[in-house]
């Protein structure tokens, strides 16, 4: 990981879920009508549907712990970044936390990146 990917990816990840764990409803504007989510397999597209999904998700609370954050460009070219997270989620009164990981595809745009997408799933030890 270089750098500048790790930079993108550490500033990216620290500003996400600090928003997602006060305010979901303040993720709109890191996701465009093309952006793509899939949340423990169910697909959504669109800026307004993937933030729906996540305002839906029943708990009030959420804690998120980062553990491990990697990253690569996605494109030989200058540009978008693939961002891996693995951590650890704290919903309402739930003691016991639970495993994620996250992988984001950051896309540059106007001097910054928006989320083009977004896959989520909760580890279970099968």
């Amino acid at each position: 990981m270089s750098g500048q990917e790790a930079a993108i990816a550490r500033s990216f990840v620290d500003f996400y879920y600090a928003t997602f764990d006060r305010n979901r409803q303040e993720l709109l504007p890191l996701y465009k009508p093309h952006s793509m989510l899939t949340f423990e397999g169910q697909s959504f597209q669109g800026s307004n549907a993937i933030v729906e999904k996540l305002v839906s998700l029943p708990f009030q609370k959420v804690q998120h712990q980062v553990v491990t954050v990697d990253a690569q460009p996605s494109n030989p070219q200058q540009g978008p970044v693939l961002v891996s997270v693995t951590g650890r989620l704290l919903v309402d009164e739930e003691q016991n936390p639970q495993q994620f990981s996250q992988t984001f595809q950051l896309v540059p745009d106007n001097g910054s990146y928006y989320v083009f997408n977004d896959i989520f799933r909760l580890n279970y030890g099968y």
